[in-house]
C-alpha cells in the first residue's frame, strides 16, 4: 500500500509540473500586459523600465524557473486591474467556487445514485424506462441554459429565490442545481449498469437464497461493489464541475475562481489567471488522487495488482 500511494504522489508532482509548463506558455502567448499597463503613448524608456522590472525581458527559461519558484512561495505576482497579489484575489474566490462544485457533486450523486438503483432494481420496467428517457433529455440540456430557464421562472416569475450573488443558502440553490443536472445524469446511467451487472453474480443470489429481505441485498451487499465505477466517475465530475462552473458563475453573478479568471483573462491580467488555473489544477489533481486512494479502500486487488 505504501509503494502504491508514493507512486500515485509522484505521479500527481508530474503532472502538475506539466500543468505549470502549459499554464506559463499561454499566458505568454496572450500578449504583453505592459501594452495594458501603460498609455499608447507611453515614452519607450518607461515601457523599457517597465518590462525589466516585470522579468519580462529575460529568456523564457529563465521566467518560467523563476515562476515556479515564486508559485511554490504562494507568489503569482501582483494583479494589474486589482494592484493586489493574485494568489491571495484567488483565495479569496475558492470558498464559493467550491462551496458550489460540491454542492452540485453532493446534489448529483444523491440523486443520480438513487435513480440508478431504482432503475436496477426494476430494470426494463416502467422505473427504468422513465429513468433512461428523463437522463436522455437531461443529458442535452447545456448547463448555461438550464440555469437561465430556472432563474428566469423561479427567480423573476415567482421571486420565490434570488438569481444572483451569494448571500446565504438561497442564493445557492439555482446555480447547484444548474451545475448538477450533469452528474445526476452521468451517476444515475453508470449506477444503473454496474448495480444491473452486481444484481446477476452469485454472492447476490446466495444473499437472497438465506432469506434476507430484498432491501437487505441491495443495499447492503449490491450497492457497495456497484459503487465502485461511481467512485471514480465522481473525480471526473467534479473536474467537470469547476469547467462548467465558470459558465454558471457568470449566469448568476457567483462571486468564484471562475468568474474571476474570465474578467482577468479579458484584461489580460496574467498573474491572476496563472493563479487561478494552477490553484484549479492542484485542486482537481488531489481530488482525482483522494479518489485514487478510495478506490483502493474499496476494492484491495488494485493496490496489490
Amino acid at each position: 500500500m505504501r509503494r502504491y500511494v508514493l507512486r500515485r504522489v509522484l505521479q500527481a508532482v508530474v503532472v502538475l509540473a506539466g500543468i505549470s509548463v502549459l499554464i506559463f506558455a499561454v499566458a505568454r502567448l496572450s500578449g504583453n500586459p505592459v501594452d495594458l499597463m501603460l498609455p499608447m503613448d507611453a515614452p519607450r524608456e518607461t515601457r523599457v523600465r517597465l518590462i525589466q522590472e516585470m522579468g519580462l525581458d529575460a529568456p523564457l527559461p529563465v521566467q518560467y524557473v523563476r515562476f515556479l519558484t515564486s508559485a511554490l512561495h504562494g507568489d503569482f505576482g501582483t494583479s494589474i486591474r486589482f494592484r493586489q497579489p493574485a494568489f491571495r484575489l484567488v483565495l479569496e474566490r475558492a470558498p464559493a467556487t467550491a462551496e458550489l462544485a460540491l454542492t452540485s457533486l453532493a446534489f448529483g450523486a444523491l440523486i443520480g445514485v438513487v435513480l440508478g438503483v431504482v432503475a436496477a432494481v426494476r430494470y426494463r420496467a416502467w422505473p427504468d424506462n422513465l429513468v433512461l428517457g428523463a437522463t436522455s433529455v437531461g443529458q442535452s440540456l447545456p448547463a448555461f441554459w438550464v440555469g437561465i430557464l430556472l432563474a428566469l421562472f423561479f427567480g423573476v416569475q415567482l421571486g420565490w429565490l434570488p438569481v444572483s450573488g451569494r448571500e446565504g443558502f438561497s442564493s445557492l440553490i439555482l446555480p447547484a442545481l444548474s451545475l448538477g443536472l450533469l452528474p445526476v445524469v452521468s451517476i444515475s446511467r453508470l449506477t444503473r449498469s454496474s448495480m444491473v451487472d452486481v444484481l446477476r453474480q452469485d454472492f447476490v443470489r446466495t444473499a437472497r437464497a438465506k432469506g434476507l429481505v430484498e432491501s437487505a441485498v441491495v443495499y447492503r451487499h449490491a450497492l457497495r461493489n456497484g459503487l465502485l465505477p461511481v467512485v471514480t466517475l465522481l473525480g471526473l465530475q467534479l473536474g467537470a464541475l469547476l469547467s462548467g462552473a465558470v459558465i454558471t458563475e457568470q449566469v448568476f453573478a457567483w462571486p468564484g475562481i471562475g468568474r474571476l479568471a474570465v474578467d482577468a483573462i479579458q484584461n489580460r491580467d496574467y498573474p491572476i489567471v496563472q493563479a487561478a488555473a494552477l490553484v484549479g489544477s492542484t485542486f482537481i489533481v488531489a481530488i482525482n488522487l483522494l479518489v485514487d486512494f478510495v478506490y483502493t479502500w474499496l476494492d484491495p486487488r488494485i493496490r496489490l495488482a
